[in-house]
């Protein structure tokens, strides 16, 4: 039996930071809810993966009228997102077939820049069987302080020791799933810290994209907006 990859979409967030009437990944892009342009960009990236969204329960009969009035065809799957973004994961993680999983790749909802030539570098970075995860990344352009624990003093650190980490991140769906058995934890901020938390610990950092941002604050989606027009 071939083995299916699936892309979770993690869209059930309120996104309350980003100070709008709607959660971010609602707001308009181009006339349509930002999260289409998410998702159509991932399928074109990964066309053979199957694509589960994951939104919150108040949020999805929103999403299916939008889908109609915008004529929105790609395939996907919805589930019911949980109290935490490890716990929407799980959720989704619940849709997959076990059976039959090759790899499994985990995408923010509002990050919609993400490519094919992206895609491709975490797909091969996995291809030898022997890394737990591939995880874009990005060199840390600002200087970085470590705060204190008392939360006034702080000292400099070397931002070459350092990368920001990106979406989507791949990872070998048995171990994946293996990973999501386990108690979820605080510093479970997004999936590599949950699998290496399980012991999964050869996750092979890839060049990610400087534009692939997340839409997190006002102002990016016009960012993106000029992104997707060059």
């Amino acid at each position: 039996m071939p083995l299916t990859n699936y892309l979770i979409v993690v869209a059930a967030g309120s996104g309350s930071r980003y100070g709008a009437d709607l959660p971010k990944q609602f707001c308009p892009l181009g006339g349509r809810p930002l999260l289409m342009t998410t998702i159509e960009r991932l399928h074109a990236a990964a066309p053979g993966a199957r694509l589960i969204v994951v939104l919150s329960e108040e949020m999805r009969g929103f999403w299916s009228e939008m889908c109609r009035e915008h004529g929105f065809g790609v395939p996907h799957e919805v589930v019911a997102g949980g109290a935490s973004r490890a716990a929407s994961v799980r959720n989704a993680l619940a849709a997959v077939d076990a059976d039959c999983v090759g790899w499994i790749g985990v995408h923010d909802g509002a990050r919609p820049m993400v490519t094919p030539e992206m895609m491709q570098r975490l797909v091969e970075a996995l291809s030898d069987g022997e890394a737990d995860g591939a995880i874009p990344a990005v060199a840390v352009t600002d200087s970085l302080r470590e705060v204190g624990s008392d939360g006034v003093r702080s000292r400099a650190v070397d931002r070459s020791r350092f990368r920001a980490v990106q979406t989507p991140q791949l990872f070998p769906g048995s171990r994946l799933i293996a990973a999501n058995r386990l108690p979820l934890l605080p510093t479970h901020t997004d999936d590599a810290s949950v699998m290496e938390s399980a012991g999964f610990c050869r996750l092979r950092l890839v060049e990610g994209d400087a534009r692939n941002i997340k839409v997190t604050n006002p102002g990016d989606i016009e960012i993106v907006s000029l992104y997707l027009r060059e």
